[in-house]
């Protein structure tokens, strides 16, 4: 129950900006620090972060450290060349922030492979967890949310899954900040005509039980490599990102990493 969560300390980190509308009514609530990888300018090279610090300053929610602090096609490049240190040295830097800001659970995208930068930002959001709780006063809990998966079946995952029906008016702000964020009007409303605008009227907070990211974790090619091929296609990048070939080292040298640090 969300209640349970209620008065503790809260950080939402997230790929893109325009995630925080899939936890809209929980931001009000948790009035957490946000961190976010990437601007979300895609090929286009057009940052949405403004439109997304309006909506936090509206809301209550704090930027963090890492905030917008690579471009989508220096974070696109990064897991292409497979530059760990990067990753490393964001994941340290968010434990460090996690710590810092007495930090009881966090709160972020699901490794669903849809796009390598919310897989990425899944990474490094457990890694950054179990470095903090190293040195944290108290255990941090670790819950992630899913932004193309249907949210109406999300509730039954597994025990500790945490579900918030928003009220009437909160729903309401909810949809017409979706609708007026124009930046990703496309996926809001391809959102809604897959899960129907009541679906959107609860949040789904799933513990997150599974920290290995590595290999086995998709049984089939991910979405984003059949995405990649596409736009490599249509000019806009020029190499596809693979899941074995780029993501996979990344997240097993993450995951080395981590355990090498905590027998220090």
């Amino acid at each position: 129950m969300f209640s349970n969560l209620l008065g503790q300390r809260a950080a939402l980190i997230i790929a893109h900006p325009g995630h925080e509308l899939r936890v809209y009514g929980w931001l009000i609530k948790a009035q957490p620090y946000v961190f976010i990888l990437a601007d979300g300018s895609g090929h286009a090279g057009r940052s949405r972060l403004n439109t997304t610090t309006g909506i936090l300053r509206d809301l209550g929610g704090k930027p963090g450290g890492i905030y917008g602090r690579l471009t989508d096609a220096e974070i696109y490049a990064a897991i292409i060349e497979r530059d760990l240190d990067l990753f490393v040295a964001l994941t340290e830097e968010l434990a460090e922030d996690l710590v810092r800001h007495q930090t009881e659970y966090v709160v972020g995208d699901a490794m669903e492979g849809y796009n390598p930068a919310h897989d990425i930002c899944r990474t490094i959001t457990n890694a950054a967890v179990e470095i903090a709780n190293q040195t944290a006063s108290r255990r941090i809990r670790n819950f992630d949310i899913l932004l193309t998966g249907r949210l109406n079946t999300a509730a039954e995952v597994s025990r500790g899954t945490v579900r918030i029906d928003l009220e009437d008016d909160v729903m309401a702000r909810k949809l017409q900040a979706a609708r007026e964020y124009l930046e990703i009007i496309d996926d809001v409303n391809r959102t809604i005509e897959r899960e129907g605008v009541g679906a959107l009227k609860t949040e789904v907070l799933r513990p997150v039980l599974n920290t290995d990211n590595g290999n086995g974790f998709f049984q089939q090619t991910p979405y984003y490599e059949q995405y990649g091929e596409q736009q490599v296609a249509a000019g806009y990048y020029q190499r596809v990102i693979r899941y074995r070939d780029h993501f996979l080292p990344l997240a097993d040298g993450l995951q080395q990493y981590v355990a090498c640090r905590g027998r220090r």
